[in-house]
């Protein structure tokens, strides 16, 4: 399903709960461009999330809070976002992180030019400057959620052909001044991406510099693990800075509330909200 991200639409409602998050410091691997600065330290979730298209309403999550999830990725803003968020505003997370909730801000910005995701594309003459005014904009959009310095922002990109060298070095360089400015602004850098393509671009490229220091693959084998179906080398992207989304569509009842989600296995930072 390389049209993932974009069929959410059509596919989903809202989301769930449960688990322990913890204050660390890692998930800066390859991250060469924050060295200089002193940094908040990083909020990690480890337990499972899920993720959707829309942001639910208030009474939704907080009926689903305290069951299977502790964490929700939302969708903080790109050119390529397939919802509209209605309830996605400061006081909905504010209102939620009193209540226990952790959030996984995911921002779906240009997408390859070689791949079938979404209608604006990464082209290789503009991809370093788009990448960067793209950062500068979801900086903006999750300041202006409540989502502070510090917290990850996750960089959504969807499946593409990674064996097309013109169009994955387009897209490495769009990453790489995404990244490098997220930096700037003193946020954390993350990717989602799909292990036979877009995330495996990442986890296998031979310059690291500038790459993101967290990396969220999709893999659908139903396993709630970020660690043995791990598929790239064991040595990299540790220290909590893994996330897995191991299942699709899965229709699930809390609450009275009936949400799909996709599930995810979460061992990597959150936003810092508080």
């Amino acid at each position: 399903m390389s049209n993932h991200r974009q069929s959410r639409k059509r596919r989903y409602i809202t989301w769930g709960v449960a688990g322990a998050a913890v204050v660390a410091g890692g998930g800066i691997a390859a991250q060469t461009s924050m060295a200089a600065t002193v940094w908040p330290a990083q909020k990690t979730y480890t337990g499972r999330a899920f993720d959707t298209c829309a942001a639910p309403s208030l009474a939704a999550m907080k009926a689903w809070h305290g069951g299977l999830y502790g964490a929700a990725a939302v969708y903080i803003g790109g050119k390529n976002r397939g919802c509209s968020q209605p309830n996605l505003t400061a006081s909905w997370v504010k209102s939620l992180t009193t209540v226990g909730w952790k959030f996984i801000p995911l921002y779906v910005g240009s997408q390859p030019s070689c791949g079938s995701g979404g209608s604006v594309k990464i082209s290789a003459s503009t991809a370093s400057a788009v990448g960067k005014s793209e950062a500068d904009d979801a900086v903006t959009k999750a300041k202006a959620l409540g989502i502070k310095a510090g917290s990850p922002i996750y960089l959504d990109m969807e499946s593409y052909d990674i064996t097309n060298t013109a169009c994955n070095n387009a897209v490495l360089t769009y990453v790489r001044a995404f990244d490098k400015e997220l930096h700037a602004k003193i946020y954390r850098s993350g990717y989602y991406g799909f292990s036979s393509s877009s995330a495996k671009a990442i986890a296998t490229a031979t310059n690291k510099t500038d790459l993101p220091g967290n990396l969220w693959y999709a893999l659908w084998d139903k396993t709630n693990t970020t660690t043995s179906d791990w598929p790239w080398g064991s040595t990299q992207f540790t220290n909590h800075s893994r996330a897995h989304q191991y299942m699709v569509n899965s229709k699930e009842t809390r609450g009275g509330y009936t949400i799909t989600v996709d599930r995810d296995a979460w061992d990597a930072p959150v936003a810092i909200t508080g």
